[in-house]
């Protein structure tokens, strides 16, 4: 089995979507893409700001454009927003040529995770842990469908989970990984 074309990193938002998201294409050989980071980049404004001024509508908007210009790069792993999926339209334009990863966390590790967090303008507001809750309740079903993996992503290290999302995306037949070990043996 080939290589994917492109990963698909979805999942909310402290589920470590960018470091996984760089390790993993560094141990691929491919380049990361934060679609986020893409955004800000090119408004020249963060994301809260962007919030502020033009709603989440409007963000909604420019990630849509964003995720359907990124689609058509090859070799890469994506990092998307925790809402992305929240549009059908990206979903055809998340799945095509591509592996779609969700990392998923629990809503624990996400309130650990995203605590400190200036940046995530859902956040702002007297009670976090609540909407985290119920935007998990809300995409939980559409990370999940999207999902070609669906890795689990709580008290695991970043390392620990691209080396098994690397066994997953070019999974060796057991022939091949015979021949792997062989191979270690006679280089002893």
């Amino acid at each position: 089995m080939s290589l994917p074309k492109r990963v698909v990193l979805v999942g909310p938002m402290g589920a470590g979507k960018s470091t996984i998201g760089r390790m993993l294409a560094r141990e691929l050989g491919y380049r990361f893409l934060d679609s986020d980071r893409i955004i800000e980049e090119r408004c020249g404004a963060n994301i809260p700001w962007i919030f502020d001024v033009e709603g989440e509508e409007g963000f909604r908007q420019r990630e849509t454009a964003m995720l359907e210009e990124l689609a058509a790069e090859p070799g890469t792993v994506l990092a998307t927003g925790g809402g992305a999926v929240m549009r059908v339209d990206n979903h055809s334009v998340l799945k095509k040529d591509a592996v779609v990863v969700y990392l998923r966390t629990s809503i624990e590790q996400q309130v650990e995770r995203t605590r400190k967090d200036r940046n995530r303008p859902l956040l702002q507001n007297d009670d976090p842990e609540a909407v985290l809750r119920r935007l998990f309740a809300i995409r939980d079903p559409l990370y999940t469908e999207l999902a070609d993996i669906v890795m689990h992503t709580d008290r695991k290290s970043p390392r620990l989970v691209v080396r098994q999302l690397v066994n997953r995306i070019n999974p060796k037949t057991p022939r091949q990984q015979r021949q792997v070990r062989k191979e270690g043996r006679n280089h002893v």
